[in-house]
């Protein structure tokens, strides 16, 4: 389906659902079929893929640097700062009160715990905690953590097979049966 703007030049897909006082900046595209909770700050040039799930108050910074003043004492404008944003990739999900720092990519599926802060990309399907943000499992496409078989990681709810990478990397290898 295609997007459509809103008033302040963010891109919306369609299909989402988007809580009370979330702020979604300028220059932001949101694919479709996303819930972003209510108190969400999604800075611009953030990027969220189809499906993305935002939990309540979560942040999404955009500037890697942040300072108020220069360094000789004036005031910061526009112009003294270059933006950076956070990609969520399709179908993670991001808990409330979690904060990412730009800039991050969060891979597909992968699940950053409430109150986490994401300071380095997050692999796809990962499981990850803390603060800041450590992997510590593998969640599949359904949401749930995968359990361990062998050599391959299954999910619970659907029996989808999973195999870890070098490079802290897990791919899908079978479907359930």
């Amino acid at each position: 389906m295609a997007s459509r703007s809103s008033a302040r030049g963010a891109r919306i897909g369609a299909g989402c659902n988007i809580g009370r006082g979330a702020y979604i900046g300028p220059d932001v595209v949101v694919g479709d079929n996303c819930k972003i909770q209510n108190y969400a700050l999604i800075y611009e040039p953030a990027r969220l893929a189809n499906g993305v799930f935002i939990g309540p108050a979560v942040v999404l910074t955009n500037d890697e640097f942040p300072r108020a003043v220069n360094p000789d004492g004036s005031a910061k404008s526009a112009d003294d700062w270059h933006s950076v944003g956070v990609n969520i990739e399709e179908g993670a999900s991001i808990g409330g009160r979690a904060v990412c720092i730009a800039p991050v990519t969060i891979g597909a599926w992968a699940l950053v715990a409430a109150g986490a802060v994401v300071t380095k990309d997050v692999p796809a399907h990962a499981l990850v905690v803390g603060v800041p943000a450590r992997r510590v499992g593998w969640v599949g496409r359904a949401g749930q953590p995968l359990v361990r078989d062998g050599e391959d990681w299954v999910c619970p709810v659907n029996g989808e097979r999973y195999r870890e990478e070098q490079n802290d990397k897990l791919v899908l290898v079978g479907a359930a049966a």
